[in-house]
């Protein structure tokens, strides 16, 4: 198994310096404190600068971290946050469908799932908390790219897997379903990325009625369909849970 990388090593024990420290530090004080030659800790300084990671005082010529660091920082929070407020009305639409619920959030072309509540019955259940679902064949998968433009361009750029027949894969069509998912607010999978299961998803927003994430229920199609289309009342219940964790992330209503 390959070992560290020396530099980025190095790099993040600079980054943790800067943000142990209550003032900001110079370059002899930074190489002094890491063990680090100076033209090396300077190499790895202008090359976090570049990289909008740590900031140079004009002045004084100290560093501090940058707010690149703290926008990243931020991203990963608003994710933590996503959940924290998903999780009653997560645990509540799990028990008044009968079905699992997920959260999930756009994240390297695919959907990433941050919050999973089993189907509140005896059956064997996997928790997929970390597990990636594809853009364009779940349900949560088409809202994001329905309303979220970078999941559309990721949703449209990759390669689209037919996972069963149902699958829609061609473009023009694809992008059908994503115009009926704005147009009604909701998606919907059946069978469309494994076999027998069938769900229903909706987007949540935040504060700036940005679309975060979205948050879905999965169950068995018998259960989730009714002639062919997904039960109206657990469409419903869908919609409120993500209008409500919406609003509890300072949305307006909508």
């Amino acid at each position: 198994m390959p070992g560290p990388i020396q530099s980025l090593t190095r790099a993040a024990a600079v980054l943790r310096l800067l943000a142990g420290g209550e003032r900001r530090l110079g370059l002899s004080e930074v190489a002094a404190s890491l063990g680090l030659a100076k033209g090396t800790a300077h190499g790895i300084l202008r090359t976090l600068q570049q990289e909008g990671f740590v900031e140079q005082d004009t002045v004084s010529g100290k560093y501090q971290l940058g707010a690149e660091l703290l926008r990243l920082g931020n991203s990963y929070l608003d994710v933590h946050e996503l959940r924290a407020r998903a999780l009653v009305w997560a645990d509540d639409l799990a028990r008044a469908s009968g079905e699992s619920v997920y959260i999930g959030v756009l994240h390297h072309k695919g959907v990433l799932i941050v919050h999973h509540v089993f189907r509140p019955d005896d059956s064997r259940q996997v928790l997929e908390v970390g597990a990636m679902h594809p853009l364009h064949s779940t349900a949560l998968g088409k809202v994001l790219s329905a309303f979220d433009p970078v999941a559309h361009n990721e949703a449209m750029d990759v390669e689209r897997t037919a996972f069963t027949h149902r699958t829609v894969v061609e473009a023009d069509a694809f992008e059908k379903v994503l115009e009926d998912t704005r147009s009604r607010g909701w998606a919907s999978d059946m069978e469309e990325t494994w076999e027998g299961l069938a769900s229903v998803a909706a987007p949540i927003h935040d504060r700036r009625r940005m679309p975060v994430g979205a948050v879905g229920l999965t169950g068995a199609v018998e259960r989730v369909c009714e002639e062919g289309e997904v039960r109206s009342r657990l469409v419903a219940s869908v919609r409120d849970a993500a209008r409500s964790i919406s609003r509890d992330l300072g949305s307006s209503p909508f």
